[in-house]
């Protein structure tokens, strides 16, 4: 009996054996990919070298521009990786932008903003002086709307900024929203609103655009927004999204409130009301166009400036014609029922802008691709290059039937053993006026520049981060953000804000952020 439980084993073991023999050559890519990548499969950073890692010879010459994080100041690093400039607010900063007399528009964290809970919730965007004078500090967080995210500097010294909108439950129900899609506290649907600053503290909304006036819906057809969002791609489908989870107790929240794992203002109720999560803005002054991105629709969208405010609420008007309704439309064309799962492009991406003019691919679009999902193989992040199609008049073009395109990017950036190159959030790329691409990893802090054909030229990894507490005093979670930076910015020697400034390292330089050892055990 026990040599025949012997011989079943051994052949178990051989029939193993062999399984696993004929599965290896189908599997050693994948195998490979992360083996590779094992090393870097850190999104955080955490544990690896920072600092100035690589600077090649015959760069451009230039600084780097980031927000310290869980800070109030901005640095200015020169290609050695050296500070030499601060600018220093009184909150925390998400992203600034630089203006060309060496001021600072930046967005800042208001302590006590009420309601909204989402991510990137600023309330507050300022203008500081290059001596760092506050010149400018206007707060736009009440219980109806909040700034976040991203905002847009314009020529005339105009803000196109985000801003959520509250909704309650009985508004978005009653304009077609599926009960099972709608948390009890309603949605925050996006806006997006330009301001006149006025004074050092005032700022007046001259135009504005809500989503909330371009929905149709396929559900309920008593409603007057109700039509086939397949014959209309020029409006939302209100009703794409994940039903919602069921409702986590107030003390389980709390818990995660205080690990630093959800926001301050979140509620049982709340937990998916920021419905579409704008995370970027950029305004096209030759186009008098507007693009922005949505990470939880997988989309980007551009729409039409040069309508008026109440044109912007409606279909017909402005250069383009179509009111505030999109203009173009890339990443999800499940989203207006012209493609299925197998079409989509982005994934929770990030920083849609215009190449900008003089520079090469002037008036494509680019955008960090930020969690690709890839069967195969692990999540990893791209550069997207794409090149909108239009006719000969500037107008995006899109034919019957089918999803806006290009079909594919005519650039694409990834790691090249793609996966090592990854971050699911935040994030940001912009072309260089060499050609190259300065790309910001932005879980990992880490900065660096591609050349077309992908090799990295320069790359720094954040080593700072500051001590802002929250509004009781309390110290803001240590993990998993420890470097993290939402945008970083390559300023080329030439900008009009550098012109004759002595710029030279600061010294002492700051003091690089070391990780506290970890708890030692007590033993009794």
């Amino acid at each position: 009996m026990k040599k025949i439980h012997l011989l079943l084993l051994l052949l178990i073991c051989l029939l193993v054996s062999s399984c696993g023999a004929e599965k290896k050559d189908a599997t050693k890519e994948v195998t490979n990919k992360k083996t590779i990548a094992a090393k870097d499969r850190n999104m955080f950073g955490l544990g690896i070298p920072r600092g100035l890692t690589l600077n090649s010879e015959g760069l451009t010459e230039g600084y780097v521009m980031f927000a310290v994080p869980n800070s109030a100041s901005v640095y200015l690093i020169n290609r050695k990786g050296q500070v030499v400039h601060e600018w220093k607010g009184n909150y925390n900063v998400l992203g600034a932008y630089l203006g060309k007399d060496g001021s600072l528009v930046q967005n800042a964290a208001d302590p006590d903003f009420p309601v909204f809970a989402g991510g990137g919730e600023n309330g507050r965007i300022q203008k500081i002086s290059w001596d760092n004078k506050l010149t400018w500090d206007f707060e736009y967080a009440n219980e109806e709307s909040h700034a976040h995210h991203d905002f847009a500097v314009m020529p005339n010294g105009n803000i196109l900024a985000i801003a959520w909108e509250a909704k309650t439950l009985q508004e978005v129900l009653a304009a077609g929203r599926k009960p099972k899609l709608t948390p009890k506290a309603g949605l925050w649907p996006d806006k997006i609103v330009e301001i006149e600053p006025q004074g050092k503290h005032g700022g007046k909304i001259v135009w504005e655009w809500h989503i909330w006036d371009h929905l149709i819906q396929d559900y309920d057809s008593k409603k007057a927004n109700y039509g086939n969002p397949a014959d209309h791609p020029e409006l939302l489908n209100f009703n794409t999204g994940d039903s919602i989870p069921p409702l986590i107790s107030q003390d389980s929240l709390d818990v995660l409130i205080a690990m630093g794992k959800e926001r301050r203002n979140n509620t049982p109720e709340n937990m998916q009301s920021d419905v579409y999560h704008v995370n970027a803005v950029k305004y096209n002054p030759e186009l008098n166009q507007i693009a922005f991105s949505s990470p939880n629709l997988c989309e980007i969208f551009i729409i039409d400036h040069s309508t008026t405010t109440k044109e912007a609420a409606g279909h017909t008007g402005g250069r383009w014609g179509k009111g505030g309704d999109f203009l173009y439309r890339w990443g999800n064309p499940l989203n207006y029922h012209r493609g299925d799962s197998t079409d989509q492009k982005l994934f929770h991406q990030h920083d849609v802008r215009w190449i900008e003019k003089g520079k090469p691919g002037t008036g494509n679009l680019t955008v960090f691709n930020n969690d690709i999902h890839n069967r195969d193989s692990l999540n990893y992040s791209a550069i997207y290059e794409i090149a909108p199609p239009v006719d000969k008049n500037g107008n995006y073009l899109l034919e019957k039937g089918k999803p806006y395109g290009p079909e594919k990017p005519v650039w694409t950036y990834i790691a090249p053993d793609s996966v090592s190159f990854w971050g699911s959030f935040i994030s940001g790329a912009h072309r260089m006026n060499n050609g190259n691409t300065f790309i910001d990893e932005g879980p990992k802090g880490r900065y660096f520049e591609v050349t077309k054909e992908g090799k990295i030229v320069w790359q720094y990894l954040n080593p700072y981060r500051g001590e802002i507490r929250k509004p009781n005093g309390d110290p803001n979670p240590l993990m998993p953000m420890v470097f993290s930076g939402f945008r970083g910015t390559f300023i080329p020697a030439d900008h009009p804000a550098l012109v004759n400034r002595k710029l030279e390292p600061v010294n002492p330089q700051p003091t690089a952020f070391v990780m506290p050892s970890p708890p030692q055990s007590v033993k009794k």
